[in-house]
């Protein structure tokens, strides 16, 4: 087995989310070797779906205020506190890239132009992992909200299949090991 072969699977088996992320987050020329990986992904029709949109320091209130804003009108009782809590989720991290796919109506279904985005987002998970950084890859109510979507710089249409927090591990995950079993059927 190639050196290659064995850092690529160490480096998929090893992968996990951090638990907390701190400071430093990724520099400038890091983050674009991130992304750049993420549209390395399969693209059916060559449609290149992706789109960043990279938030960092004051940036990430952006998202936070849309987080607050959605758990206020799911639970109307939230205290202010709770709702300061909804906005430092944020917080968790250095900078956050929301990664986002930009479908194209036509022959490609809107599902494969989202699975080549999650794709470009394990891209980056693993490329971050290898230039020494932490990730959480998160979702939550305000990547299907149209107004925190427009309020992001995206289309109301656009689909963000992740909002990836990146930065420097302090505590990390646990990777659990990987099992087939269930959910394979072999057939002949």
């Amino acid at each position: 087995m190639s050196a290659t072969l064995v850092d690529l699977l160490t480096a998929i088996e090893s992968r996990a989310s951090a638990l907390k992320l701190i400071e430093p987050g990724p520099t400038r020329a890091h983050l674009e070797q991130i992304m750049r990986a993420g549209v390395r992904a399969p693209d059916h029709g060559r449609l290149r779906p992706w789109r960043f949109v990279v938030l960092e320091g004051a940036a990430r209130a952006k998202l936070g205020d849309a987080m607050a804003r959605l758990s206020l009108a799911k639970f109307p009782q939230s205290t202010p506190e709770q709702l300061d809590g909804e906005r430092r989720k944020v917080l968790r991290a250095p900078t956050i890239v929301v990664v986002a796919a930009s479908i194209t109506q036509g022959k490609i279904p809107e599902v494969e132009q989202v699975a080549a985005v999650a794709a470009g987002v394990e891209n980056m998970v693993l490329v971050a992992q290898a230039l020494g950084y932490g990730t959480m890859w998160k979702t939550g109510a305000a990547a299907y909200d149209a107004q925190a979507k427009t309020a992001l710089g995206l289309t109301a249409q656009d689909q963000i299949v992740a909002f990836l927090y990146l930065g420097t591990t302090a505590l990390a995950g646990t990777a659990t090991p990987a099992s087939l079993d269930g959910i394979v059927t072999w057939t002949k």
